[in-house]
């Protein structure tokens, strides 16, 4: 079915119709309602994707995403694709592993599909293909990251000031033998955490054990619990990098070692994923705030200005606040 169709069934011509469906043109009521009409029952849908190669604008964002299973990750891809969608996006999925190269091979094919913009959630793509990016006018948002480049936003999170607060938690609530548990994936927001989480330590002379295994999920968590929790100097308090990791250490501690959370040993995580409030957990731990991040996101997508700097959006990780800690709120 064609709008030449639709304009032969409507009586009007070509050039009227394709104005009924183009925003802001002038058509005249009339000729609205007979285009509509006869729209209708043809059953005629707008080829947005060829209407839009011609504005050079194909409303389609890529988002590059590594490690979907994982709950927070899901979550993310969920609240971008509804507001994606609600503004009349089209959204492709481009799934990888975090290795340079897969990230490269997914950039490229959203060139090929002349996607206006990749939203990238993973991965650290070479210069050179975020400059071919930018050539052929995909634009990039870069969530939770530290590179930078022109006609990009990076939305960043407060991970460091997390988990200071995270060490004086644990102070306030009288834990005297502190741990830091984490993956050994060196993205940019775990190591912020575990930085700051160690600074701050080291400001208040206190001396933290530190483990690092595997890749970022809950068995990783396991081993960690094993790894701390059979020490002679064993700790009481645990600041986990990720909600998972914390599960999979709260998870050792009860059924491996038999101890009681929070009596015998206060956990803390990063990203209040689902799993984090429900009642075999309730578990304490900083809140990822994802409906700011899509929004930040679609907000910047929605003005089409070119920027020679990257423009930079910090928010916010709030403590959920639960019943993995010993005592009060910090």
């Amino acid at each position: 079915m064609s709008a030449k169709d639709v304009a032969a069934k409507a009586g009007v011509s070509r050039a009227a119709v394709s104005r009924t469906f183009t925003p802001g043109a002038s058509v005249s009521p009339e000729t609205r309602s007979k285009v509509l009409e006869a729209a209708e029952a043809l059953g005629y849908e707008v080829n947005h994707l060829a209407r839009g190669l011609i504005r050079q604008q194909s409303g389609i964002v890529a988002l590059v995403v590594a490690q979907l299973a994982t709950p927070y990750r899901s979550e993310l891809v969920r609240a971008l694709t509804d507001q994606l969608q609600a503004a009349g996006k089209v959204a492709i999925l481009i799934n990888t592993d975090r290795s340079d190269s897969t990230v490269d091979m997914a950039l490229q094919q959203a060139i090929r599909y002349r996607a206006d913009a990749a939203i990238v959630l993973s991965g650290m793509p070479e210069r050179s293909i975020t400059e071919l990016c930018h050539r052929n006018g995909l634009r990039l948002v870069l969530i939770n990251r530290d590179d930078s480049h022109t006609s990009s936003i990076q939305i960043r999170l407060n991970d460091a000031e997390a988990a200071r607060l995270g060490l004086i938690a644990f102070v306030r609530s009288g834990c005297k033998k502190l741990a830091l548990a984490t993956s050994e994936a060196g993205t940019p927001s775990l190591v912020a955490r575990e930085q700051s989480f160690l600074a701050e330590a080291g400001k208040r002379g206190i001396d933290v054990i530190c483990e690092r295994y595997g890749p970022t999920g809950y068995e990783s968590g396991l081993v960690l619990g094993e790894r701390l929790l059979v020490r002679p100097d064993r700790p009481d308090a645990v600041f986990c990098t990720t909600d998972l990791l914390a599960c999979g250490v709260m998870d050792a501690a009860r059924h491996r070692f038999s101890l009681a959370i929070p009596d015998d040993l206060s956990i803390i995580g990063f990203d209040n994923i689902p799993q984090a409030g429900w009642e075999a957990y309730q578990l304490t731990t900083f809140t990822q705030p994802v409906e700011d991040i899509a929004a930040a996101a679609m907000d910047w997508l929605s003005h089409t200005e070119t920027q020679e700097k990257p423009h930079v959006v910090h928010l916010t990780a709030t403590m959920a606040w639960r019943k993995s800690v010993r005592s009060g709120k910090p």
